[in-house]
């Protein structure tokens, strides 16, 4: 069986000294093939890419576009090899030594049908910054798509050319590009794989040119439109709620009115954009209001009992049903609902 080739992708913005040693360890101890882009780096870097040239396929930018679209641009490169291979995706300062991307590498071939992560541990001495952002960004993602990963901002991944048209086809131009890929892996059923890797970091990471305000926005926006349908549905629900409260004073036939409603707009809303499900519209819908009859029922019951026999306030009662009922309706919809089956992939 002929043996595959593995590319290693390096996007590289504005980079020192170290991308030379990253290029030079990979050339001098693997027969790994090196994919450089230099995404609008400015002219004082010549001298670091002139080396690369000389050691790697070296794609420009003639602008920064941003570290998603330089790992779209190698993609779509090494796509039109039209050859079957391993792709290895690295950074540029150093913080993946080079046993460790082999490790990945190898372990893409073990594991073809997978993405894998090369995962750091975060122990010894550890930027507070980046100790504190990828547990925040962990937990959020395990919430937002059911899947649990222990370093969610690695940039050390791989997976077979077979993915190469789905990771293409992920959002994001910048940062938010990698918790896309995630995301978008967990809708589809791709599993992860998680390799240890070792935890190195430049003084206190200085060299990262993640901004810590503006690309944190850019990838908990589409984190948080996981949660915006679901208080939408909420606002909906309990405007319609109130409404014929007032009008008929019954309480069951009020909620269970307001709960249609709403649950037609949260369908739509997590169909197309949330959880953007490609399957058939009727199987889904029968799936997603089995369920939610199911909560409609659950919350019904809680209600009345809570009106009942605990705080007597109609309108408190709602809110306190809903939180109680939000995390078993959010985790159906993740994991069973929207689903969607494993995408097709490249040939």
């Amino acid at each position: 069986m002929k043996e595959l080739n593995t590319y290693v992708i390096v996007p590289a913005f504005e980079p020192d000294e170290k991308l030379i040693g990253v290029i030079s360890g990979i050339r001098d101890n693997t027969d790994y093939r090196i994919v450089v882009v230099n995404d609008g780096s400015s002219a004082d870097k010549d001298d670091i890419f002139a080396f690369c040239e000389k050691n790697a396929e070296v794609i420009t930018h003639e602008k920064n576009k941003g570290k998603g679209a330089a790992l779209k641009t190698a993609f779509a490169h090494i796509k039109e090899k039209n050859e079957s291979c391993i792709i290895v995706t690295a950074d540029a300062d150093g913080q993946h030594k080079l046993e460790d991307i082999v490790r990945v590498a190898d372990a893409v071939s073990e594991h073809p049908d997978s993405v894998v992560m090369g995962c750091r541990k975060f122990t010894g001495r550890v930027p507070l910054r980046s100790r504190f952002g990828n547990s925040v960004t962990r937990y959020v993602y395990s919430f937002a798509a059911g899947v649990k990963v222990s370093d969610t901002q690695t940039g050390l991944r791989g997976f077979m050319s077979d993915k190469l048209s789905f990771m293409q086809g992920v959002s994001g131009e910048r940062y938010e590009y990698e918790m896309n890929m995630l995301l978008e892996c967990a809708r589809e059923s791709i599993p992860f794989f998680e390799v240890p890797i070792e935890t190195v970091y430049i003084g206190e990471n200085e060299t990262s040119h993640f901004n810590t305000i503006t690309d944190s926005f850019r990838i908990y926006r589409d984190i948080l439109r996981f949660s915006c349908s679901s208080l939408l549905s909420f606002v909906v629900d309990y405007i319609f709620y109130t409404v014929f409260i007032l009008i008929t004073k019954n309480l069951t036939a009020s909620n269970v009115a307001a709960r249609v409603i709403s649950s037609c707009f949260n369908f739509s809303l997590n169909k197309k954009y949330v959880f953007k499900n490609k399957s058939n519209l009727l199987p889904t819908a029968v799936k997603y209001f089995t369920l939610a009859a199911f909560i409609l029922a659950a919350n019904t019951v809680l209600l009345n009992l809570l009106v009942k026999y605990v705080i007597g306030n109609k309108f408190v009662s709602k809110i306190i049903v809903e939180v109680l009922l939000f995390m078993i309706s959010w985790a159906v919809q993740r994991s069973f609902v929207f689903k969607n089956k494993r995408g097709g992939t490249d040939a």
